[in-house]
């Protein structure tokens, strides 16, 4: 069962992220980016690519498309904020941006 993250967890698994340009919303529990492509077909490649990941994990971003700009959200509405499951997939989604 997917847990929130713990406050030694928050500060050992975040960090890095926040470091790469992610935002941490503490109203929301959530974390956020905003990913900027070459031109629309490699920011749909590449949610395209995400999604596969997001379905096998059967954890789904918010995420929102105009034209080469994505602006992704990430939080576990099943314990109502940040878990394992938002690192993972951000990890994905950083690997897959190159």
């Amino acid at each position: 069962m997917t847990e929130k993250l713990s406050d030694t967890g928050r500060k050992t698994m975040l960090a890095p992220f926040v470091d790469a340009g992610w935002e941490i919303d503490e109203t929301r529990d959530a974390m956020s980016k905003t990913f900027e492509f070459e031109n629309f077909v490699e920011a749909f490649a590449w949610m395209t690519s995400v999604a596969l990941y997001a379905e096998k994990w059967n954890h789904h971003p918010e995420w929102f498309n105009v034209y080469k700009t994505v602006k992704i959200t990430l939080t576990t509405h099943d314990v109502g904020g940040l878990s394992s499951l938002d690192v993972k997939l951000a990890r994905k989604m950083e690997q897959l941006a190159g």
